[in-house]
């Protein structure tokens, strides 16, 4: 009989059948699968399975999480199912069916701010303060500010414009370069284009308004005259200047002999490229783009404001759902380019901290529900932090009602933020420390649109939840079994002496398998691990590119074809997991290499993998590692150190006791 034998004829069964399988793959800890119809999918009953940790949809593929035996749990369902596995690219690629128009453009959109968005929020950031210091007038009866009385906060106020202006201004040579990123074209000339847009040659893009039209400066070409004008702060014209570069650029490759294509890819594909930015795509964009942050603007500050941001704080979680939230980004930074702030991203905020304080209240009602608590309280926490997928896909949505009451409670805060006009000074960090980027002045309000983001949906769904929640939903399998064995037989531990000789614990300690800053498991971008569904751990941001073996034990299992990670069995039984940066099954293994086989014995420091962090960036993947604990064995007490800078083989980063 096959290990997993019923759970594979279930799983097939609940998944719609061979008929609803496109294509399946597998990583080191989930099934991919490409669903003809994704609906049929009976999510519930699969999540019910002994042998699934969870279930999700991402890209356009249906995920099972099975974990470290994934491999085996594959070849035994491929094989009763008659279905043959297919590679990691072509699932990705066949999953890219699944998706609408608007969803791929909305992805795309996505993966282009999605670097930029550290920067945005370090700006926002840095203009609160410098706001702070030079524009509230705390002294002297309400007329002067920090930066007038003090000689050093003026120097400061004056030098924190160096960034400011940096991020904001000379935005779109970010937003260049990370197009040809993400289109996987040369960076450099995104860069060179980027910076063709907000030179100092050009009238800056700010002063336009207040230039006379025959004092603007021009190109003459005898024929023809073009207006010198700078794109500083202008998100759509970058963006269309960046994909006619992209787009030059690879029908010049497809057409040019290799043999000079150093040559004239570049030179064929900059020049035309800057023309046409500069007398096509950017004057249009410009248009585009302050069209819709005039549109946005106008609705939110006209009569009917309150009653758009009702809808947005409504609409907001249900709209992150669907990947159509990633054009906020371009219509929040157009707003705060052009009228000095935004009211739409503090509705954001205050969204993603409705939607965590459903969660907080399903943790309050399962808290007896050790495997519910395992993804509500990480999801919880990323989601007052601003990161809420986890809550919404591994909680709220799950249950149906926590969305709806975290709705609720979106849409009342973002009527007291629209309402009393409060504004950001630019995208910042999502959930609770969202306040850092509102405008000072309006903190008072914010503060209490934030309380009612917080108490509206949690008593909501704490009353709802109570009603609703079925008893094992709300204690578990397991707890449930307990209650009942509970009442048939009255417990009498306090009857009992204590004859057992507690064995004395030895202490063992894991070394970090990555030299890199060691970060909390909840702040790894990637729901699996961050809701701790694999089991409980750190991640790496890596600065080094060997991973070296944590312990002495076996290697469990390796994914050969992509090379990104590997398990080991110790000897106390506890399973180990290192997983290489996010979605980096999906690179086949180019930039990696792999040491060990299944079975093989290593030691402490051992080298298990090498990787090239260049090519996980180039791919798109953060390079975040996972070090998990898949299986704790005979152990117990763990305790994880994090927020420290390691040296692999050499740094204690996990203790425990067996």
């Amino acid at each position: 009989m096959a290990k997993y034998e019923n759970d594979v004829k279930e799983l097939l069964r609940l998944i719609g059948g061979k008929e609803n399988i496109q294509a399946v793959s597998h990583c080191i800890t989930r099934m991919r699968f490409v669903l003809a119809e994704p609906k049929k999918a009976d999510e519930k009953s699969i999540q019910n399975l002994k042998s699934v940790k969870g279930t999700f949809t991402q890209a356009g593929q249906y995920q099972v999480i099975i974990g470290n035996d994934v491999a085996t749990f594959y070849n035994e369902f491929t094989a009763y199912a008659g279905i043959e596995g297919v590679s990691k690219d072509a699932v990705k690629s066949m999953a890219k069916t699944n998706q609408k128009p608007i969803q791929k453009i909305m992805g795309s959109l996505g993966e282009i701010f999605a670097p930029l968005i550290p920067a945005l929020i370090c700006g926002g950031l840095v203009l609160g303060f410098r706001n702070i210091i030079g524009e509230i007038n705390f002294f002297n009866n309400g007329t002067q500010s920090l930066a007038d009385v003090s000689q050093f906060f003026a120097g400061l106020y004056s030098f924190l414009w160096l960034i400011g202006e940096a991020v904001f201004h000379l935005l779109p040579v970010g937003i260049v370069w990370s197009i040809t990123k993400k289109m996987g074209t040369t960076q450099i000339l995104g860069i060179v284009l980027g910076l063709t847009l907000v030179s100092s040659q050009l009238l800056n893009g700010f002063s336009v308004a207040s230039t006379a039209a025959a004092d603007i400066p021009v190109w003459d070409f005898g024929f023809a005259k073009v207006q010198m004008i700078g794109y500083q702060g202008q998100v759509i014209a970058a963006m269309m200047a960046g994909f006619v570069l992209v787009y030059l650029e690879k029908f010049f490759k497809k057409h040019c002999p290799e043999v000079v294509s150093m040559i004239v890819v570049p030179f064929c594909a900059l020049i035309p490229a800057v023309i046409i930015a500069h007398t096509i795509v950017g004057p249009i964009g410009w248009k585009i783009g302050n069209a819709i942050a005039d549109v946005v603007y106008a609705g939110l500050t006209s009569k009917m404001g309150v009653l758009f941001a009702l809808v947005f704080g409504v609409c907001y979680a249900p709209i992150v759902m669907t990947g159509l939230h990633h054009m906020t980004n371009a219509v929040d930074t157009q707003l705060s380019n052009l009228f000095g702030g935004t009211i739409l991203w503090p509705m954001i905020a205050l969204s993603n901290i409705a939607q965590g304080s459903s969660v907080l209240a399903m943790s309050v009602l399962q808290k007896k529900n050790e495997r519910a608590q395992q993804i509500n309280i990480p999801a919880c926490i990323s989601c007052y932090l601003g990161v809420t997928e986890p809550a919404l896909f591994g909680v709220n949505l799950k249950y149906g009602f926590p969305l709806v009451c975290g709705m609720v409670g979106s849409g009342i805060a973002a009527v007291i933020s629209v309402g009393f006009g409060v504004q950001a000074f630019s995208i910042g960090v999502g959930g609770l420390p969202g306040i850092l980027s509102i405008m000072p002045q309006y903190w008072g309000v914010f503060l209490l649109a934030m309380a009612v983001a917080i108490v509206v949906p949690f008593c909501l769904t704490y009353m709802v939840g109570s009603k609703k929640l079925a008893k094992e939903e709300r204690f578990g399998e397991e707890e449930k079994a307990v209650e009942v064995e509970k009442t048939v037989q009255p417990v009498v531990e306090e009857q009992k002496t204590e004859e057992v000789k507690v064995e004395d614990k030895k202490e063992v300690i894991l070394k970090s398998p990555i030299t890199g800053k060691i970060i909390p498991i909840e702040q790894m971008p990637d729901a699996v691990f961050s809701q701790k569904i694999m089991g409980d751990g750190v991640g790496i941001e890596p600065t080094g590119n060997v991973v070296l073996a944590p312990a002495d034990g076996t290697i469990s299992v390796v994914m050969k074809d992509s090379k990104h990670a590997c398990g080991l069995t110790l000897e106390n039984g506890v399973e180990l997991l290192i997983h290489v940066g996010i979605d980096t099954v999906e690179m086949g293994g180019d930039g990696f290499e792999l040491f060990v086989d299944s079975g093989d014995k290593v030691k402490c420091g051992d080298k298990l993998i090498s990787f090239t962090p260049e090519k996980i960036e180039q791919a798109g993947h953060p390079k975040t590692t996972a070090f998990i604990i898949a299986g704790e064995g005979n152990a117990k007490d763990f305790q994880f150190t994090t927020n420290i800078d390691a040296v692999a083989g050499e740094t204690d980063i996990i203790k425990y006791s067996v």
